[in-house]
C-alpha cells in the first residue's frame, strides 16, 4: 500500500469526521432546542447510536456508492483526492454559513465532478446518480409526511391529555427517538466514506478481483463520523432547532421518528439519501401542524438553494482539484 493510498483513506476518514461534525445537528438539533438533553449529553447520546448503527442496517449504501456512482474502472487515486477535496471543501463553506447542507450528496458530487473531467460522461453510471439526486426532493418530502402524519397521530391520540403530562411523557420519547435517528445518521452516512475507502483499495488491486468493504474500513468510518458527532457544529444546530420552527418535545419526538423511518428504509434500500434534508423535511412537517406560519418559510429557502447547489457546487471544486493533481504529477 503506497504511502499516497494511505493518505487519502486518512483525509476520507477526515472527511467522515467532518460528516459527523457537519451533520451532528441532525441527529440532536431538536433534542437540544427542546432541553431535553445538554448539548454535551446530546452529542454523546447521538455518538453512541452513530457507532453502533452498522450492526443493524448492513452495507448496502456503501456499495453503492463504491460502484453504482461512477464506474469502479475509472477510478483512481486522483479521482478519490478531487472527490474528498471537493466535499470537504463544501461542507467547510456551508458549515461557516451555518446551511444545513448534506455531506452526502456533497461527496457524490465531487466524484462525480473528478469523473467527468477524466473521463468524461461515459464514467457515470446513470440509473445511481439518478435515483440519489431523485431523492433529494424525495427523502425532505417523505421526512415531512411522516412527521406530519405522526404529529396528528399523537397530538389526536394524546388530545384529552394535560400539556404537563404530554410534555413529561414526550421528554423521555425524544430520548428514543434521538437514538432511532442517530441509527439511521450513522447507517446512512458512515457507508458513503466506506464506499469510497474501498473503490479506492479496489482500483488499487488490494482487495482482488471482487469489491467488498473490509471489515477495519467499517469499523474506521463509524469511529470517525461518531467522533465528528461529539464535536458538534454548532452553528447547524442553532439553524436546525430554532430558526426553522420553535419545538416541544412531542414535536422533536415526531420530527425524530419520521425521518428516522425515511433513513431506516432508504439504508435497507441502499439509496444515499440526505440526512439533513430528511430532518429539516420532517421538522417542516411538524412545525406546519400547529399553523403554516409557525415554519419559518425565509430560512427554509435558503437551506433549499444551499442544497440545489451542493452537488455542482462540490462537483467543481473536484474537478479542479482532479485538473490541478494531474498537471502536477
Amino acid at each position: 500500500m503506497s504511502l499516497f493510498i494511505i493518505f487519502l483513506i486518512f483525509l476520507a476518514l477526515a472527511f467522515d469526521f467532518l460528516n459527523g461534525f457537519h451533520d451532528s445537528a441532525n441527529s440532536i438539533a431538536t433534542i437540544v432546542s427542546t432541553r431535553v438533553l445538554t448539548p454535551r449529553q446530546a452529542v454523546v447520546w447521538a455518538a453512541f447510536f452513530n457507532f453502533i448503527a452498522f450492526l443493524f442496517l448492513g452495507l448496502h449504501v456503501a456499495n453503492t456508492v463504491g460502484k453504482g456512482i461512477v464506474d469502479a474502472g475509472v477510478i483512481d487515486p486522483n479521482i478519490i483526492l478531487g472527490t474528498l477535496v471537493g466535499a470537504c471543501a463544501w461542507d467547510v463553506i456551508t458549515w461557516y454559513l451555518g446551511l444545513p447542507t448534506s455531506s452526502s450528496h456533497a461527496l457524490i458530487g465531487g466524484m462525480v465532478g473528478a469523473a467527468l473531467v477524466k473521463a468524461g460522461p461515459d464514467a457515470l453510471v446513470a440509473r445511481g446518480i439518478v435515483k440519489t439526486v431523485s431523492f433529494i426532493f424525495v427523502s425532505p418530502m417523505v421526512g415531512l409526511a411522516l412527521g406530519l402524519a405522526i404529529g396528528v397521530a399523537v397530538y389526536w391520540i394524546f388530545r384529552k391529555s394535560t400539556p404537563g403530562s404530554v410534555d413529561h411523557l414526550f421528554r423521555r420519547g425524544q430520548l428514543v427517538s434521538a437514538a432511532l435517528y442517530s441509527l439511521g445518521h450513522g447507517g446512512n452516512d458512515a457507508q458513503k466514506t466506506m464506499g469510497i475507502i474501498a473503490v479506492l483499495l479496489f482500483s488499487a488491486g488490494l482487495l482482488g478481483d471482487t469489491f467488498y468493504v473490509p471489515f477495519w474500513v467499517v469499523i474506521s468510518c463509524q469511529a470517525a463520523i461518531a467522533l465528528g458527532t461529539m464535536f458538534g457544529g454548532w452553528r447547524i444546530v442553532k439553524t436546525m432547532g430554532q430558526k426553522i420552527a420553535k419545538l416541544k418535545p412531542v414535536d422533536g419526538f415526531c420530527a425524530e421518528t419520521g425521518a428516522a423511518v425515511t433513513l431506516f428504509l432508504s439504508t435497507l434500500l441502499g439509496v444515499p439519501v440526505s440526512t439533513t434534508h430528511t430532518i429539516t423535511g420532517a421538522i417542516m412537517g411538524v412545525g406546519s401542524l400547529r399553523r403554516m406560519s409557525a415554519v419559518r418559510w425565509g430560512v427554509a429557502g435558503r437551506i433549499v438553494w444551499a442544497w440545489i447547489l451542493t452537488i455542482p457546487g462540490a462537483a467543481v471544486i473536484s474537478a479542479g482539484t482532479y485538473w490541478l493533481a494531474t498537471l502536477l504529477q
